[in-house]
């Protein structure tokens, strides 16, 4: 073998050996590209589920925090819409403050007379009729019964409202300052927390005394 051929073979030999090491810092380089893409990757779902964990912590901490929320939501917001006892209240109050009640009328409902007996018929309460009925739903009612003659109140999912209009005796009259005391001992009951308009008309015979028509908004949670 000539020594030209030793060259060229050498030549040859350390052309492939380049080749080789670029196709191997090649292959090398991309896969530290895609690893290093799924390590980035890892981190950050490591991250998110961090985040979760951590705010899955803090709303364990808020339901121990807020666990009486519950129970103090169902000792002021009824439960029922049970008219025979709104009316019952609604007497009572009126009665407390001397005020004679000519009606109390509850929406009209589709599924029949509604819950309290012994008053008018239709959707109208005889106050001193119904103030001595049974109070709550019949074991019969069905969730659509609970909900008849209720509006969802808006923002506050499973709450709702039942509108009441309360009418004073036109044949006695009262004072300006009972009806404010009125006023004040249905917006501390618990079931008609909110007067939501007002009719006041004078007394013909004497500026003083004034009959009225109340409008109260009750909020019940099923």
């Amino acid at each position: 073998m000539s020594s030209k051929r030793v060259f060229y073979g050498l030549i040859g030999l350390i052309v492939l050996l380049c080749a080789g090491l670029i196709i191997g810092a090649y292959g090398v380089n991309k896969m530290m590209t895609s690893r290093a893409q799924t390590l980035t990757s890892l981190k950050a779902k490591d991250q998110a589920l961090n985040q979760e964990q951590s705010s899955f912590n803090v709303a364990k901490e808020n339901v121990k925090k807020y666990a009486d929320l519950e129970q103090i939501a169902k000792s002021v917001v009824p439960q029922d819409k049970s008219q025979a006892q709104a009316v019952r209240q609604l007497v009572n109050i009126a009665d407390a403050n001397g005020i004679g009640l000519g009606s109390i009328t509850f929406p009209a409902s589709s599924l029949g007379s509604g819950v309290v007996s012994g008053g008018a018929t239709g959707s109208t309460a005889s106050p001193s009729a119904a103030a001595g009925a049974s109070s709550g739903v019949s074991a019969g009612s069905s969730a659509k019964d609970a909900l008849s003659q209720l509006t969802p109140v808006v923002g506050i999912p499973g709450v709702y409202q039942l509108t009441i209009t309360v009418t004073s005796d036109s044949n006695n009259p009262v004072l300006y300052n009972q009806l404010i005391s009125f006023l004040n001992g249905l917006e501390h009951d618990r079931r008609t927390a909110q007067v939501d308009s007002i009719v006041i008309q004078p007394s013909k015979k004497d500026p003083q005394y004034l009959s009225f028509t109340l409008t109260l908004n009750e909020y019940i949670k099923p």
